[in-house]
């Protein structure tokens, strides 16, 4: 399968329990998805088509038109920066999608805290395709709302970034507004559009240089930045 070509093994000292493998995707054409019309090719396990009505998803980050039907998410593809302006949504073919699943996918089963994806879906959109990412709604507040538990996330989120590091993934959208926080503990990690596999590659300063990015333009506040310093441990005075 794709996401098996893919992916290198994992590396030894692998710091998450693998999942269970995810059922296989199945295509169903001429397919009417919830607050996005009909037309589209949905490719989910069983070709499953979510059914409900459909909502904003709130409390989300990111360029809009993010919707929840039941316990699904759907987010469309959408172009950033000057790009935008000229063409928004529309991409050469499907590939590009299917690759987001397939890494997806791969970090799932590995047991990678980031939400179960889904599948996709596409539709002729102009000369090409537009597109819509399907994954399990996570309950979950993004970071840059909760800048006050950054003492908890920074330590789970450096040792995601280091397992990532390490197995040689790069992620060019791992911003904080791709890190979400669950009820309770924890962390999970959303958005692979783009990322690929990069074997001997130090990746540790392009990923900290891009959070830092993130971080500066959304105005963290300095403990967002580093974790807080150890306490000092030497001797005491009488």
């Amino acid at each position: 399968m794709l996401h098996d070509a893919l992916a290198p093994a994992l590396p030894p000292g692998w710091p998450y329990a693998r999942r269970p493998i995810l059922a296989s995707l199945g295509c169903r054409e001429d397919q009417v998805l919830p607050g996005l019309g009909g037309g589209w090719r949905i490719c989910t396990p069983g070709g499953e088509v979510p059914e409900g009505e459909a909502a904003p998803l709130g409390g989300a980050f990111g360029r809009g038109g993010i919707l929840r039907v039941g316990g699904t998410v759907l987010r469309p593809y959408r172009r950033g920066g000057f790009l935008r302006v000229l063409n928004e949504r529309t991409y050469r073919s499907s590939l590009r999608f299917a690759a987001e699943h397939a890494i997806h996918r791969t970090l799932w089963e590995a047991g990678f805290p980031t939400v179960e994806p889904l599948g996709y879906a596409w539709r002729p959109q102009g000369w090409g395709v537009e597109g819509v990412f399907l994954t399990r709604l996570a309950e979950g507040e993004p970071w840059p709302r909760h800048w006050e538990l950054s003492g908890r996330v920074l330590p789970q989120l450096d040792q995601a970034i280091e397992a990532l590091c390490t197995w040689g993934l790069w992620a060019p959208d791992l911003n904080a507004t791709n890190v979400l926080l669950p009820p309770g503990d924890g962390i999970l990690l959303m958005d692979w559009d783009r990322a690929h596999f990069s074997p001997g590659t130090d990746l540790r300063p392009r990923y900290a240089a891009r959070l830092a990015r993130s971080l500066r333009k959304l105005g963290a506040p300095p403990e967002a930045f580093s974790p807080p310093a150890p306490a000092a441990t030497g001797p005491t005075r009488s």
